[in-house]
């Protein structure tokens, strides 16, 4: 029996708070031919930081808090986004993590975004869910996708149905990258990259207890290739995040002199450059890049306290000028 919570439960309060104050955030909001909310962050609308800032909440399923706070004199820029949450595993792989792939049509006229947020732990159409041993079971649903267009009505009605709710209770909240708000819940997943790579390098999930990490508020751009570099970068080079594991102390060492993205044989060059030399392809680039700058792994069982990694602020400064 689950008895953890239904993260589309606690996210509905913050979804409908996002919508009462759409005009004050910059936002709007419209409901498609089957029902189904859009709730526009940077398309036809400026948005901004702080929606950007409640929409990374959406996607932490309710369970986490994003703060901005001032930049620390190693951080190079004067604004970072601080994320914790109790419960990270749920909150950032069972809901915040860009898992659920959805598409419509071929080529050039076809739809393709990435699904993030609560909803995806309701159609449930990843296997990690079956390893999390997580299903939701709320008749509301939301999804963060990262995209700039409106999806088409037939995909609308699939999501839908694949969540089990009416279309009229779903809610799709779209965040071009390009935008403030769009560049903000990216940047916010820092810690949700940090256990992406825990759960790549085969850490077990059960052993990982508290979380919480920050990052660098990064210049978006108007240009798609260098806001997505932009947003991958401060994660790569000014990203630190701290871990609270159970089990062996030895695993906790091991897992903190692994997981920085300098570990990676791709690191030494901002992101653009790196996606432009796989061919703009995802998949030719080493998955161990994927990971915060700097990180500190702390063993519950000794109370030591393991670090690795560095902060780059040189590539940090190529990247966001």
């Amino acid at each position: 029996m689950n008895t953890r919570p239904s993260i589309n439960t606690l996210t509905a309060p913050l979804v409908e708070r996002l919508v009462e104050q759409a005009d004050e955030l910059r936002l709007a909001v419209s409901r498609q031919d089957n029902g189904t909310r859009i709730v526009d962050a940077g398309i036809q609308v400026p948005g901004g930081i702080e929606a950007g800032r409640r929409i990374a909440e959406i996607c932490l399923g309710g369970l986490g808090r994003v703060a901005l706070h001032p930049g620390g004199a190693d951080a190079g820029w004067p604004w970072e986004l601080a994320v914790s949450t109790a419960q990270p595993v749920l909150a950032c792989l069972g809901s915040q993590y860009a898992g659920w792939s959805l598409a419509h049509g071929e080529g050039k006229g076809g739809f393709f975004a990435l699904g993030s947020g609560p909803g995806r732990a309701l159609a449930g159409k990843e296997e990690l869910f079956a390893e999390l041993g997580y299903r939701d079971g709320s008749t509301s649903a939301c999804l963060v996708l990262e995209t700039d267009r409106t999806p088409p009505l037939p995909l609308l009605d699939k999501i839908a149905d694949q969540c089990k709710v009416a279309p009229e209770n779903l809610t799709l909240i779209l965040t071009p990258t390009t935008r403030l708000a769009g560049s903000v819940q990216v940047v916010a997943r820092v810690l949700e990259v940090a256990l992406h790579k825990a759960h790549f390098l085969g850490f077990p999930l059960e052993h990982i207890v508290d979380g919480m990490g920050t990052a660098p508020l990064c210049p978006p751009s108007p240009d798609f290739l260098t806001a997505m570099g932009r947003t991958n970068d401060a994660i790569l080079f000014g990203g630190r995040v701290q871990l609270f594991v159970s089990g062996a102390e030895a695993a906790a060492e091991d897992l903190a002199k692994r997981l920085p993205s300098e570990a990676s044989a791709d690191y030494g060059q901002p992101f653009a450059q790196v996606f432009k030399a796989a061919g703009h392809d995802f998949y030719k680039i080493d998955p161990l890049l994927f990971a915060p700058a700097r990180v500190t792994v702390t063993s519950l069982a000794s109370g030591r306290s393991f670090r690795a990694g560095r902060l780059n602020a040189e590539l940090l400064e190529r990247s966001f000028s």
